[in-house]
């Protein structure tokens, strides 16, 4: 069966990816031509036989962005609840507790992660990796998108419980850890198995501190016996850097060494506080090293730590290493481009100069780094042969004009308004703006209606304003 092929038509601006220096580069005024099969050609004229032909005056041509850590679940329930909230004795974090008061029903989950998938596409996401609980939509919802998904089903051992907002306290039940890692892992295999091709299954124990070493190595051998990747939350806050010194004397990424788990295959979620990291008390540079040595990858997910006041330090840093680094967008807002741009101003900021990375460098983390970090090398870049995950970006719009260099448009000012269409193997996720395969409106009528069914619940009273118009949220009678 001949696959129909779609054209771009001398596109204005294409991303392609140059072999030879193995870098994107920009290439002007050609074709980029794409099947369900994959990149048939990315330059010069196309004279093949083209089923689609779309006019490529006024669009960039660029490939999908890849965010490998995002969470569905609750937290698109989260908007307008918490920004403002946090622990001054946890480092000013949210997210101990904070972060498990609000649950979700399996409605209010359906809702929350088409809310998520359709805001993550209109930002030029084509592969994502999502860590939640399961619900019984979560694969259906996941294909209908037709976003490339890796799917990780989160387990752990032990549950935060925070002691009169200064202390964290940990509530362990081994066994219950153990049974939902074995659904867990019989999840992976079915995502794994999926029809489409496009789904795959990651396994991932949730944190660090929440789970004990021996089962963490159990995971992570599981997980190498089936070829497929590992995750987890590590060196994400101060609060957990210091609990693991307590228990082992060791920071998250000497824990993981010492369990034998660092490797190519694993992503650390955040890994903000490694022993180089100006608010830690080690001053040393061993954990970046030892990160690049190994090929573990890690996830910068700049957006929700910096409401919170801290960042990695810094993205740039950690490449200039040869640490594997990519982007994920973790909680709301679930946009790319956005994360994309706050991570290049964390690291300028927290590096104090301007040439601490630039936006081809966070252009490259959000492509090839998260390609990289899940083992592919046809995805996050635009080549023949590879997968035919393409974004139409229009130059014509006010954010993107005048156009000298259209990436540093797209990122500093446009984002994702400039998003025009979106391909994944070839077929489109986003037409003009619009989600294709999902009921996005209505999912945000769902969301405003969990959220209120979960403050009635919960004797959450939303928010008030008080004296001086200073806003405060009432959480009492909230329980996880």
């Amino acid at each position: 069966m001949t696959e129909k092929v779609t054209v771009i038509r001398n596109a204005a601006w294409i991303v392609a990816w140059d072999s030879q220096t193995s870098s994107h580069v920009y290439r002007r005024d050609g074709d980029v031509a794409f099947s369900n099969a994959g990149i048939v050609q990315v330059g010069g004229h196309y004279a093949g036989a083209a089923g689609q032909e779309i006019a490529g005056a006024g669009l960039m041509v660029m490939p999908g962005l890849v965010n490998i850590h995002c969470h569905s679940g609750d937290e698109p329930l989260a908007k307008g609840l918490f920004e403002d909230a946090g622990t001054p004795a946890l480092w000013g974090n949210a997210l101990y507790e904070f972060s498990a008061l609000l649950d979700a029903d399996t409605d209010a989950q359906a809702a929350a992660q088409t809310v998520m998938l359709g805001d993550l596409m209109r930002s030029g996401v084509t592969t994502m990796l999502d860590i939640a609980a399961n619900h019984p939509r979560w694969i259906s919802t996941m294909a209908q998108s037709g976003l490339r998904g890796y799917l990780a089903p989160g387990f752990r051992q032990a549950q935060w419980r925070v002691v009169d907002s200064h202390r964290l306290e940990f509530d362990w039940d081994d066994q219950a850890g153990k049974d939902r890692f074995k659904e867990a892992l019989a999840l992976v295999d079915a995502v794994s198995a999926h029809p489409s091709g496009r789904l795959h299954g990651v396994v991932a124990p949730a944190q660090i501190e929440t789970c004990h070493p021996d089962l963490i190595a159990e995971a992570v051998d599981a997980a190498r016996r089936r070829g497929v990747r590992i995750t987890i939350h590590a060196a994400q806050t101060m609060a957990e850097h210091e609990e693991l010194l307590r228990r082992h004397g060791r920071t998250a990424i000497q824990h993981l060494d010492a369990i034998g788990v660092l490797g190519p295959d694993l992503i650390l979620g955040h890994c903000i506080f490694a022993d180089h990291h100006s608010w830690t008390r080690q001053r040393t540079r061993n954990d970046i090293v030892r990160l690049a040595q190994t090929g573990t990858a890690v996830a910068h997910c700049p957006v929700t730590f910096a409401r919170s006041g801290m960042t990695l330090e810094t993205v740039g840093s950690y490449q200039r290493e040869g640490v594997t680094i990519g982007i994920g967008t973790d909680s709301y807002p679930f946009n790319m481009l956005e994360e994309m741009r706050q991570a290049l101003i964390c690291a300028r900021i927290a590096g104090r100069s301007f040439a601490e990375i630039d936006t081809h460098g966070i252009f490259n983390a959000a492509t090839i780094g998260g390609a990289e970090a899940l083992g592919r090398s046809d995805i996050g870049r635009l080549k023949v042969g590879a997968k035919a995950d393409v974004v139409l970006i229009d130059v014509t719009t006010p954010g993107m004009q005048p156009v000298h260099d259209p990436l540093r448009n797209l990122l500093h000012c446009a984002a994702d308004r400039a998003v025009k269409d979106v391909f994944v193997d070839g077929t489109a996720v986003v037409r003009n703006h619009v989600v294709a395969h999902l009921d996005y409106d209505g999912a945000v009528r769902e969301l405003q209606d969990a959220q209120n069914r979960m403050l009635a619940k919960s004797g959450g009273g939303g928010t008030t304003f008080q004296k001086g118009a200073r806003l405060t949220l009432d959480v009492k009678g909230m329980t996880e």
